[in-house]
């Protein structure tokens, strides 16, 4: 049987980017492309493969991610085929706080005005339960939750959980290390 494919994926702003460099840190070699380079949103980088984005038109790139992590937000997720097999760490995120950080990106990009959409909050939470129920369904994917608000509470327990779920031997106090508190900015009650 091939290895798995391994996936990080959640909603823009809700750690993806953390957990990527969390699994690299790990042991697992992260499938990016280096396009996208970190700013002051994300110093750290974006771990991001522009071919994702192209999933559905062009899946070329997919097999040769077994045994690796590669980034897929979750509005693409369901672009995946079905041939492999995934096991996806899906971050899970407040929604304010996905939203804050959101628009405070958009300010800073000059995108945007930074106003809040309370009409986004319930689009994205839609969204989110109809890809968990993909999730749920399709026999091709092994789901694992993981809170980033958790993850800064309780790092350790979270980073256990990973290794578990991954199957893989993974350096768990080099990814305990990515965790950096400085950049949980968008912190809500």
């Amino acid at each position: 049987m091939s290895a798995p494919i391994y996936i990080v994926s959640g909603l823009p702003r809700s750690g993806t980017s953390m957990m990527m460099k969390m699994l690299e840190a790990g042991g697992l070699e992260p499938v990016t492309d280096g396009i996208r380079s970190a700013d002051d949103d994300n110093p750290k980088g974006y771990y991001e493969l522009e071919a994702v984005k192209r999933t559905k038109q062009d899946p070329s790139w997919v097999p040769k991610a077994r045994g690796k992590v590669v980034k897929v937000i979750s509005q693409l997720l369901m672009d995946l085929p079905d041939t492999e097999h995934y096991k996806i760490v899906f971050m899970r995120r407040n929604l304010d706080e996905v939203l804050s950080s959101q628009q405070k990106m958009l300010v800073n990009r000059e995108e945007e005005d930074g106003a809040a959409d309370e009409n986004m909050k319930s689009t994205f939470a839609a969204h989110v339960e109809e890809v968990e129920g993909w999730m749920r369904k399709s026999s091709h994917v092994d789901t694992l939750f993981v809170s980033y608000n958790r993850m800064h509470s309780d790092s350790e327990a979270q980073i256990e959980r990973i290794a578990k779920f991954m199957s893989a031997d993974l350096d768990k106090g080099k990814m305990a290390s990515v965790v950096d508190p400085a950049l949980y900015r968008q912190r809500k009650a």
